[in-house]
């Protein structure tokens, strides 16, 4: 006797409890979305986020460990997520979610792989040498998947430049996320810094985390900080093309986050002292300030010209 397959309410459902469990920020800004494209964001971060567990020995993002098996790891999540993107039935709940999001948008199977390339990298144990490089690596681990979070939204896959401003969202949000996180990324042997960027403020090797060195590693962070600002301004940019309520969560998102950069930047050598994160109250106050800009985003942030500076997705 086979067993019944998962319902769509079932794997939403697991997908809702999993954006609870791993990111208050992002189970937050879901809300303000329409049923439709909140249940999407919920079935996509749950794929994201078990593909980070899985490659990192994880939690729901939380208890980084160092794996002896990441090539069988990636091997494992690559042969799932293929199943979900040919509509195969996987029996795992966050690949089955992977499966509904697919079949329910126009989602490049590209996007999905493009991820997938992404914890590729942190198998091999890759080090961005150039900051080229650390673009690179945002791309593939943040920046695509602000591209399939714009799927969700209903924007057209072959918009190319609203794309380039969601990619834009999830590269400001992993610049955050790596100058907020350096600390613990050094506990298990990783460094997403550049390596020109860290002789250019002559560390000795491996050691950026000792306190004798952290002025300079401020110094970087400010750097990373104004970066994911210009990526951050650039997104704002492209919330027109967008409903009141997607452009609402996306600003709420922008906010949140790129607050968690600023702050690491002001902190200076104490940014690391203990997680920055932000305050329920500051959320709540981020998600106000995003409502009045949503409403007023075609005039706060009119569609001009790209910047030509800015690092460009791949295409």
């Amino acid at each position: 006797m086979t067993s019944a397959l998962p319902t769509r309410a079932d794997t939403v459902a697991a997908a809702k409890e999993s954006i609870a469990k791993g990111s208050k920020s992002f189970a937050a800004a879901s809300l303000l979305f329409d049923k439709p494209t909140r249940e999407r964001a919920w079935l996509l971060y749950a794929w994201c986020r078990r593909c980070d567990d899985i490659a990192d020995g994880q939690d729901h993002g939380h208890g980084m460990t160092v794996v002896a098996d990441a090539p069988a790891r990636l091997i494992a999540l690559s042969a799932m997520t293929e199943q979900a993107l040919a509509g195969e039935v996987v029996g795992e709940p966050a690949f089955d979610a992977l499966r509904i999001f697919a079949a329910e948008t126009r989602l490049p199977k590209r996007f999905a792989r493009d991820l997938v390339a992404g914890f590729a990298l942190d198998a091999e144990e890759w080090r961005p040498r150039s900051e080229n490089d650390l673009y690179k690596y945002c791309y593939h681990v943040a920046g695509v998947v602000g591209c399939m979070m714009a799927v969700a939204m209903g924007v057209d896959p072959d918009d190319e430049d609203t794309l380039d401003r969601a990619c834009d969202l999830g590269m400001a949000f992993q610049l955050a996320n790596i100058a907020r996180d350096i600390e613990e990324d050094d506990r298990v042997g990783r460094c997403y810094l550049p390596e020109e960027w860290l002789v250019e403020m002559d560390f000795p090797p491996g050691q950026h985390m000792k306190p004798p060195f952290r002025s300079r590693l401020a110094v970087l962070t400010k750097r990373m900080a104004a970066r994911a600002a210009a990526f951050e301004a650039s997104a704002r940019q492209g919330t027109p093309a967008l409903s009141f309520r997607s452009a609402w969560a996306v600003l709420s998102a922008a906010g949140i986050y790129g607050a968690i950069g600023r702050t690491v930047a002001a902190r200076r050598e104490h940014a690391w002292d203990y997680r920055v994160t932000t305050s329920g109250a500051q959320k709540l106050g981020f998600i106000a300030k995003a409502a009045r800009e949503s409403a007023r985003r075609d005039h706060l942030y009119p569609r001009t010209p790209r910047n030509p500076g800015l690092w460009t997705r791949p295409r």
